[in-house]
């Protein structure tokens, strides 16, 4: 019997992932046939910039398969049965203003933690709410996976305004980790590992680590961690890196071990327990907002461009992301009933016992036909409760903000992050943001 084919649009379509996210779809068509992708943008432009060369792809693996690229929602959400959403509201140049303006401070400069996260937010909570909307409009029945940032705000949001809706709120880091961390304890597979997860998104600890045969490896990462963090032994930046500072950071996980070494943290808690290191070394006048733009995007738009003309995609150098398959993992699961077991951002609803009942947390989750299955984590100690607990407030009080128009909430929020060391402080990057958001953030009294 044949599979069923899928519609799939990917809202954000003038992404530089976009591409990526395409290839990594038409790889995977054995398990999750399509019959039409769709790319989504309120920005004409530069989603043409990536339309051609994705329409090119998809004609030469399976010409059977409809490609449209479009600016209006109707055409974009009617019959489709999976939205993969990754909208990024101002673009890059915002990002570049979330992360400088805290840096004039001496405060971490980053795009989904701190005062960045917190910005970013503000302006995406709006525009994910805009297309949950088209999409129950145009397709009521189809699911979204969203994966875009700042994850954790975006969800509560979703929580919050639109709690009925087909919406699984994902994100692709602890894949990323999960990758070396396989690597680590000679895994040819993250799938080869069972874990235990559990935190805020970006903001997590793995507590367990096991085979299919239920033995336990957490000790040795945790061993491996306290001395070489998340990278191999005399690795350096060869690795699955995409540049320095992504080795960098797999490195500082040995700090981060250090403050517990009974569980594996994420790595973006450098931002938030070692913030005055993450400030010192940032440039303040070229940030990863910058090395993006002069990287990625000139790299991606330029391979696309190149396709565009040659009409073809023959010797491509655009490749399927490390972290992308885990959208494939997500729809197949609802699509075909597979119970995969996976890390999603959900609400508690006690999962964590003696934690905020409706906090969005990431924990393992199994997925099927009908939407998700939280699995039980139990209590989790003072360390990391007192940690989310404030993390959680500030997430829910950006929320609160957006939903109030309240400049107090915001100010409260930011006085709240961890990274934020006074409300004087908090003060001056909210007035710096409030000048540069206009354009897209509510009215703030």
């Amino acid at each position: 019997m044949n599979k069923k084919k899928f519609s799939v649009v990917i809202a954000g379509g003038g992404s530089t992932y976009t591409p990526e996210i395409i290839l990594m779809l038409l790889d995977n068509m054995d398990r999750l046939p399509l019959r039409a992708i769709k790319l989504y943008d309120n920005d004409e432009e530069r989603q043409g910039r990536l339309a051609k060369a994705c329409e090119i792809i998809v004609r030469e693996k399976d010409p059977s398969i409809e490609f449209v690229a479009t600016t209006d929602p109707e055409t974009a959400y009617t019959d489709v049965d999976f939205c993969l959403a990754h909208i990024r509201v101002g673009q890059l140049p915002m990002r570049e203003k979330d992360e400088k303006i805290p840096l004039k401070y001496g405060v971490v400069g980053q795009e989904t933690c701190g005062p960045g996260g917190i910005a970013y937010g503000m302006r995406s909570i709006p525009g994910v709410l805009e297309n949950i909307e088209y999409m129950e409009k145009y397709s009521p029945n189809c699911w979204m996976l969203n994966y875009s940032n700042p994850a954790a705000i975006v969800a509560e949001a979703c929580r919050r305004f639109k709690p009925d809706a087909r919406v699984i709120n994902i994100c692709d880091m602890p894949i990323g980790m999960e990758n070396n961390i396989a690597k680590i304890l000679g895994f040819n597979d993250r799938k080869e590992m069972t874990v235990r997860y559990f935190g805020l998104n970006h903001f997590g600890w793995w507590t367990s680590i096991k085979d299919d045969d239920g033995n336990e490896y957490i000790d040795k990462l945790l061993a491996h961690q306290l001395e070489y963090g998340n990278t191999l032994p005399d690795e350096g930046n060869n690795g699955d890196y995409t540049d320095n500072s992504w080795y960098e950071t797999a490195k500082k996980v040995k700090d981060l071990t250090a403050i517990d070494p009974t569980m594996a943290p994420n790595s973006y808690f450098q931002y938030y327990l070692f913030g005055d290191d993450m400030v010192a070394h940032t440039n303040p006048e070229y940030t990863r907002a910058n090395q993006v733009m002069d990287g990625r995007e000139k790299r991606v738009f330029g391979e696309c461009a190149r396709i565009a003309e040659a009409g073809t995609a023959e010797g491509t150098s655009l490749e399927i992301g490390i972290h992308a398959s885990f959208i494939v993992d997500l729809a197949t699961a609802l699509a075909f009933n597979t119970h995969e077991r996976m890390l999603l951002i959900v609400r508690n609803n006690g999962a964590i016992e003696n934690f905020d009942k409706d906090a969005m947390v990431e924990i393992p989750c199994i997925v099927g036909k009908d939407g998700y299955e939280p699995i039980t984590i139990g209590t989790i100690p003072t360390f990391q409760k007192g940690l989310m607990e404030q993390q959680v407030a500030v997430e829910k009080l950006t929320v609160d903000a957006y939903e109030q128009g309240s400049y107090h909430k915001l100010w409260q929020a930011l006085t709240l992050s961890k990274t934020v060391p006074s409300a004087n402080v908090a003060k001056k990057i909210l007035d710096d943001y409030i000048e540069v958001n206009k354009e897209y953030w509510p009215e703030l009294k």
